[in-house]
C-alpha cells in the first residue's frame, strides 16, 4: 500500500467515516483545512451509473458557471481572415488558420480550450490525434465550432465549461478556487447539480 502524506492524512482525520456531510458543509470544511499555500481548486465528482458504451447514455455538454472557475483560460481559435481578426478583438490568446494546425500537429498545445470555424474544421479534423485525448477537440454540441467566435470566446473566459462522462461514467469538474466564498461555491456546485440531472438519461 503506498503510504499518504501529512497533508493527507490531516485532511482524512477531518471527515468522519460513514457520514453525508451537506454540500455546504463540505464547501466548509473545505475553506477550514488550508492545505496548500496556493489558491487550490475544487472540484466535483459524480458517479452516474451509465453504461457509457451506449452513445445516449454518454454526457457530454457545456455549462456557464454563476461565478466562473476562477482560473484564466488560454483560448485558440482556427480561423480566417474577418474571423480571425473578430477572435482576436475578441480576447483569444492564439488565432492561426493552417498555420496553427500546423503548429498544433507538431505538438503545441499550449491552450486550455480550441474553438473554430466551421470552415476550418477540415484543417482542424486532422488533429484528432493531438488534441482528442487532451479534451480540446472543437465540437458543434460544446459550442467551439461556431461562426460567432466572439461570443464562443467571451463565454469561455466568462466560466463556461465542458463536462463528460469518462470510462467509469464518472463526472469531474472543477467549480472554483478554495479563496471563493462558501456561497458561491455553493451556486457554482447547484448549478453543475442541476445540469447533470437534467442531461443524465
Amino acid at each position: 500500500m503506498p503510504k499518504h502524506g501529512k497533508k493527507f492524512r490531516q485532511a482524512e482525520a477531518s471527515i468522519v467515516g460513514g457520514t453525508l456531510y451537506s454540500p455546504l458543509e463540505a464547501m466548509k470544511m473545505i475553506k477550514d483545512q488550508e492545505l496548500t499555500r496556493f489558491d487550490a481548486t475544487v472540484e466535483v465528482h459524480f458517479r452516474l451509473g451509465v453504461n457509457v458504451r451506449h452513445a445516449d447514455q454518454q454526457l457530454r455538454g457545456t455549462i456557464a458557471l454563476p461565478h466562473g472557475t476562477g482560473r484564466s483560460v488560454t483560448v485558440a481559435v482556427f480561423a480566417e481572415g474577418d474571423k480571425a481578426r473578430e477572435a482576436e478583438a475578441a480576447g483569444a490568446d492564439v488565432v492561426g488558420g493552417a498555420d496553427l494546425a500546423k503548429r498544433v500537429a507538431e505538438g503545441f498545445t499550449d491552450f486550455d480550450v480550441a474553438i473554430a470555424t466551421p470552415d476550418m474544421m477540415g484543417e482542424v479534423g486532422k488533429l484528432g490525434r493531438v488534441l482528442g485525448p487532451a479534451g480540446k477537440m472543437p465540437n458543434p454540441k460544446t459550442g467551439t465550432v461556431t461562426f460567432d467566435v466572439a461570443k464562443a470566446i467571451e463565454d469561455v473566459k466568462g466560466g463556461k465549461v465542458e463536462y463528460r462522462t469518462d470510462r467509469q461514467a464518472i463526472v469531474h469538474m472543477a467549480i472554483g478556487k478554495a479563496s471563493f466564498d462558501d456561497d458561491k461555491l455553493l451556486d457554482n456546485y447547484s448549478a453543475v447539480l442541476d445540469e447533470i440531472v437534467r442531461a443524465k438519461p
